[in-house]
């Protein structure tokens, strides 16, 4: 990408954000699959993104909830950062079209619809906007897009998994058993499918880009069935 690209230009109109250096949110948008070295894509920024938000985020919550206990924090901090909310944001602010994909259109497309890998890359760009324009940079772009969110709702969330347990333990049930149905897609981005049972319930699938994320989908639906 040359530094009048205008697919970079667009980037930094959705970041509100332009670049000294156009390389780093070059990379930020780059899957291994479309460069021939894992230094020319995006994991290393991957990893600081990750941390960078955290602390954003974490600095956000202590504005917001002074009096509350580090328990309901730590709650809010792990959905705040959590792939689903990533994945969100990512799709929200039309991250998908600008990634660097290798492999056939119709790899291309799967792996565009991954919010796995719409995650990560969203925060591989909030390291490169860290790099290139300080902390300042990119505590603008995270306050922006996940002040809502932060705010929307007052009571601490509750992690599906727990809520279904806690549901199954109130009725002297035994708790609920997950198992995976099936693993599919390239090693790079597998999709899990996991079925959830608790008795005397119908069992209920869900899919995910992790076991754990799938697990989690799976008990969210499976206690939204059993508390109508």
């Amino acid at each position: 990408m040359s530094s009048s690209d205008p697919d970079i230009q667009a980037v930094e109109a959705i970041l509100g954000h332009q670049f000294a250096d156009r390389a780093l949110i070059t990379r930020a948008l780059t899957h291994r699959s479309a460069v021939a070295s894992d230094a020319a894509a995006y994991q290393r920024l991957e990893f600081q993104g990750d941390r960078v938000l955290a602390l954003l985020v974490c600095d956000m919550l202590m504005s917001a909830f002074p009096r509350e206990p580090e328990g309901a924090l730590s709650k809010r901090l792990h959905l705040l950062v959590s792939r689903e909310t990533l994945a969100d944001i990512g799709h929200d602010i039309g991250l998908a079209v600008h990634m660097r994909l290798g492999g056939g259109l119709e790899a291309e497309t799967e792996e565009r619809k991954n919010p796995s890998i719409l995650g990560d890359v969203l925060e591989a760009v909030i390291a490169a906007l860290y790099r290139d324009g300080g902390l300042g940079a990119a505590r603008a772009f995270v306050e922006s897009h996940w002040h809502d969110r932060l705010t929307g709702d007052l009571t601490p969330p509750k992690d599906p998994k727990s809520a279904l347990q806690e549901w199954a333990m109130a009725r002297a049930k035994p708790l609920p058993t997950y198992r995976e149905v099936t693993r599919e897609g390239p090693p790079h981005a597998p999709i899990f499918t996991v079925s959830v049972e608790v008795v005397g319930a119908e069992p209920m699938t869900a899919q995910g880009p992790s076991k754990r994320l799938a697990e989690r989908d799976a008990a969210h639906r499976l206690l939204q069935e059993l508390t109508r």
